[in-house]
């Protein structure tokens, strides 16, 4: 063979191999329209192991719209550890092109790429700000949590504009002590205002059946309060556990599905659905504590939405002890400063735990090494969260803060 057919012959085996290895890399997030997984290397690094003596896992269900990938990564760098399982979902108005981008974001993580336990929904849900259709994506959520872990007892229902105030290690070192049959759900059955402007209004989420997006639209006539169950409001944002999602989903009671049929025509159903269902059940209503264990602030009058969190409230989300905090804005200082002093995060890197065994350093990822991923060392943050949540379950215990 000549000089020139030989190189031609080196040129053309090298392109070859490169589409083998690009083909190789998309089937990887085409294997499943609905979500695109990252199996795990084998053998695993470290064993993660279950149970009430080990601590507990959380499932975060971490969803943005359009142009939010980035802001997901930032976010779940910030809350992962490899005991956790992750589902993340760029809603219908984002592009194939961004859940791919998440995607491979994620996918970058050595220690995603060793664990295997984040994934990318595929098929994305619709999302209308008013309407059903977000109950809906975080129910798929978490049937999804459910089929792909058997191991998890929290569930976590996150946003783009949420943002951790602690570490895991923090985290479930705190919930090492809590009975792990406790829900989390801010929750009230004095309706006020809510009751005629977003009960009896019978309204219509045109995303269970529209391809393009649009908003809820109102029917004439209201309807009259229900007498078979109670309606009960709160916060979206909750913490919830494995048996009373098999409940809502698996539904061995017609009660989660009557309800979901019944908020479909509510106004933001996620401010009542898990609400009602927890407090109109006998098995789950009296291990329901009253707590959100986030930090918002309103404005005055209240907005629809918290006031956007800045460097000028970061003294007093630090004191509140909660957990996790919204919203803020894309990027916004205030979320590098809790990245340095509370998260101990670097640009681009997971939230270090007693996990990471590697050396800390300007070019090197204390997290690129790990250990023992079923030990964790409460931080500072822990003994903030600790009191707080103490003083909760306490409120709890004492009868103050049931489903009445």
């Amino acid at each position: 063979m000549g000089a020139e057919k030989k190189w031609l012959f080196i040129l053309f085996s090298g392109a070859f191999v490169t589409f083998l290895i690009f083909v190789s890399f998309i089937s990887g997030f085409s294997s499943s329209s609905y979500y695109y997984g990252f199996p795990a290397s084998k053998p695993y690094p470290s064993s993660v192991h279950h149970g009430p003596e080990y601590p507990p896992v959380f499932a975060y269900y971490i969803s943005g719209g359009k142009g939010d990938a980035e802001r997901l990564f930032r976010l779940f760098l910030a809350v992962y550890h490899p005991r956790n399982r992750y589902l993340l979902h760029i809603t219908a108005d984002g592009s194939d092109d961004e859940r791919m981008r998440l995607g491979a974001l994620v996918k970058s993580v050595p220690v995603v790429r060793a664990f295997g336990n984040a994934d990318v929904i595929g098929k994305p849900d619709p999302s209308t700000y008013m309407g059903s259709t977000n109950i809906a994506a975080v129910l798929r959520a978490a049937a999804v949590l459910l089929k792909l872990d058997g191991g998890w007892d929290w569930f976590v229902v996150l946003s783009a504009m949420d943002y951790p105030l602690i570490t895991q290690d923090d985290l479930a070192h705190v919930f090492s002590s809590v009975k792990r049959d406790l829900n989390f759900i801010d929750h009230t059955s004095d309706l006020g205002w809510k009751e005629q402007q977003r009960i009896r209004p019978v309204v219509v989420d045109p995303g269970i059946y529209l391809a393009r997006r649009t908003q809820i639209f109102h029917a004439t006539e209201k309807r009259p309060m229900p007498e078979a169950f109670r309606v009960f409001t709160g916060s979206p944002w909750v913490v919830l556990t494995r048996s009373f999602l098999e409940f809502c989903i698996f539904g061995w009671d017609n009660l989660p599905r009557t309800l979901l049929m019944y908020f479909n025509n509510a106004v933001l159903p996620q401010e009542f659905y898990f609400h009602s269902v927890v407090c109109n059940s006998p098995e789950f209503k009296n291990i329901t504590v009253n707590a959100d264990l986030r930090y918002f602030v309103w404005d005055d009058p209240p907005k629809m939405e918290p006031h956007f969190l800045n460097s000028s409230d970061y003294q007093e989300m630090i004191k509140s002890g909660a957990a996790f905090a919204r919203q803020f804005e894309r990027d916004g200082p205030v979320l590098d400063m809790i990245d340095k002093n509370i998260l101990k995060r670097g640009h681009n890197r997971a939230t270090p735990g007693a996990w990471c065994q590697g050396r800390r350093g300007w070019l090197m990822d204390p997290c690129s090494k790990w250990g023992d991923v079923n030990v964790v060392k409460a931080g500072p943050g822990a003994k903030k969260f600790k009191t707080s949540l103490n003083g909760i379950l306490d409120d709890w215990k004492a009868g103050s803060n049931s489903c009445m």
